[in-house]
């Protein structure tokens, strides 16, 4: 019996001995698949953190930079160079509605309006996906969302492509100011703009400038779905670097609009409207000028080479347009005026902002030459043709202005006559070459983009102003023009005696 027991323990022994041999040669594949298995996962981990956009910091300086010198335009630019043109009695209105009009428009736009212009929705308008700019913080994440530039794989925060672009709304709705000044309440100033803004920049800035970036073009597969998610301007092939269509013509036809339907100044055509400081209207412009580098060059959206062209011909094409205006203007009058220049260099700025990045030096300079001519024939000989009271040549000057270099962006930009040439395959960012490049038909392009702009523009226009005097009325009484705005709608002057 006890032979017995003892065989039975070891037999037990040595089965459990072997089961657990077994048990541990069974997890050893487990153990080692589960290890494969994390390494995976942690590869994974790692690839997704490679992959994931990091905001290059000199190029986000860049756009911080650029985004100043665009306040720094409106106010205090655009507001000194209005207010000096304008009669005494009426520059701090003139400097209330530049700077209120900005304010406003920088609060409607981080409401709603980068939302509509800068996300995807149709061919006209962006989608709510960013209203109030949510989503530019991931809250969860602890990260900012990027921003795609022109180039693949370089990316911005879009908190700074956000602010970027506001200031060009801003601007762009300040711009129509200048062509009902002195005339126009300051409440239907603020009503207009409100309804302008959300009705043709919204939309014109999506049509022309929304796309879906440099690296969605992955692949041949993809390109039509990605054009097509464009907007429709874009979609037609329209160049449009810093804002010709979206900024000048948009504004100068508001502009136009608006001096038609407030209705001409009280005297006009028999008194003496003469600018009340022409040494501010130089300071305006100057500080234009400076800004305007921001304007161009920072539509880049990049510090790199198309940044440092647009830079280049800020600054040729508004020297050539300077002179060209006082050529200009000494052969029709026998002298040249500081106005002359500095109305010349406003020219030279509007008319080589669509064409910044895509001309070369050679056709930017010739650009910014005939545009002093034909702008100084859009503020006298136009002006009387259309008979409207257009107090500082809004469309005289950015309507003319901005058609024109439309119009001639067209032509530069073809590699035969120095042009960068547009890209042909955002897949490869290939450019079209010099003997596919066609001048008739990229202007073509120009000009349906021009026409479209004009329409939208002009429709929302009539329609916004009609609402306005229907609900506050445009224009202040004639006992108040008479008086000055700054007293009758501000109580203040701008100048104590």
């Amino acid at each position: 019996m006890k032979k017995l027991l003892a065989t039975l323990a070891l037999g037990l022994a040595v089965l459990g001995s072997t089961g657990a041999a077994f048990a541990q040669a069974a997890s050893e594949p487990a153990a080692a698949a589960s290890a494969v298995v994390e390494a995976a996962s942690a590869v994974a981990e790692a690839a997704s953190a490679v992959a994931a956009p990091v905001p290059n910091k000199g190029d986000t300086a860049w756009m911080l930079l650029s985004t100043l010198l665009v306040i720094m335009m409106t106010v205090p630019g655009l507001a000194l160079f209005y207010g000096g043109l304008v009669r005494a009695k009426n520059m701090l209105s003139v400097l209330m509605q530049v700077m209120v009009t900005f304010s406003m428009i920088l609060v409607l736009w981080a409401i709603y309006g980068y939302s509509l212009a800068f996300t995807e929705g149709n061919a006209f308008f962006g989608s709510f996906d960013r209203l109030f700019l949510k989503g530019v913080w991931d809250n969860v994440a602890g990260t900012f969302a990027p921003a795609a530039t022109f180039s693949k794989g370089v990316y911005i925060p879009e908190i700074v492509f956000a602010a970027f672009q506001a200031t060009f709304a801003g601007i762009t709705c300040c711009l129509i100011v200048g062509a009902f000044a002195e005339r126009i309440k300051f409440s239907a100033v603020l009503l207009f703009t409100a309804l302008w803004f959300t009705f043709s920049y919204i939309p014109v800035a999506h049509m022309v400038w929304f796309w879906m970036g440099p690296d969605a073009y992955a692949s041949a597969d993809v390109v039509d779905a990605m054009n097509g998610k464009a907007g429709y301007i874009w979609q037609m092939g329209a160049l449009d670097f810093a804002g010709g269509t979206v900024v000048h013509i948009n504004a100068a036809v508001a502009g136009l609009v608006g001096a038609f339907m407030v209705g001409k100044r009280v005297g006009y055509g028999k008194e003496a409207f003469t600018p009340h400081s022409l040494t501010l209207t130089m300071v305006g412009a100057s500080l234009l000028w400076v800004g305007w580098f921001g304007f161009n060059a920072g539509s880049a959206l990049e510090a790199n080479g198309y940044a440092g062209l647009a830079f280049v011909n800020t600054l040729f094409a508004t020297a050539a347009a300077v002179l060209a205006w006082c050529i200009g203007e000494a052969l029709m009058k026998g002298k040249a005026s500081m106005l002359g220049a500095a109305s010349g260099a406003v020219a030279g700025l509007v008319a080589i902002t669509p064409a910044a990045g895509n001309v070369g030096i050679l056709g930017g300079i010739l650009i910014g030459f005939i545009a002093g001519f034909a702008c100084l024939w859009g503020v006298n000989g136009l002006k009387k043709m259309l008979g409207a009271d257009d107090s500082l040549d809004v469309f005289g000057v950015h309507g003319v202005g901005g058609i024109l270099g439309a119009l001639l962006t067209g032509v530069f930009n073809s590699p035969n006559l120095g042009g960068p040439s547009a890209v042909a395959d955002w897949v490869t960012v290939g450019m079209v070459a010099p003997d596919a490049y066609s001048i008739a038909s990229q202007v073509w392009i120009q000009a349906k983009a021009v026409l479209l702009t004009i329409v939208v523009s002009g429709v929302v226009s009539v329609i916004a102003y009609k609402i306005v005097d229907l609900v506050i009325g445009l224009r202040v009484t004639e006992e108040e023009e008479r008086e000055g705005l700054d007293i009758s709608s501000h109580g203040e002057t701008a100048y104590h005696k």
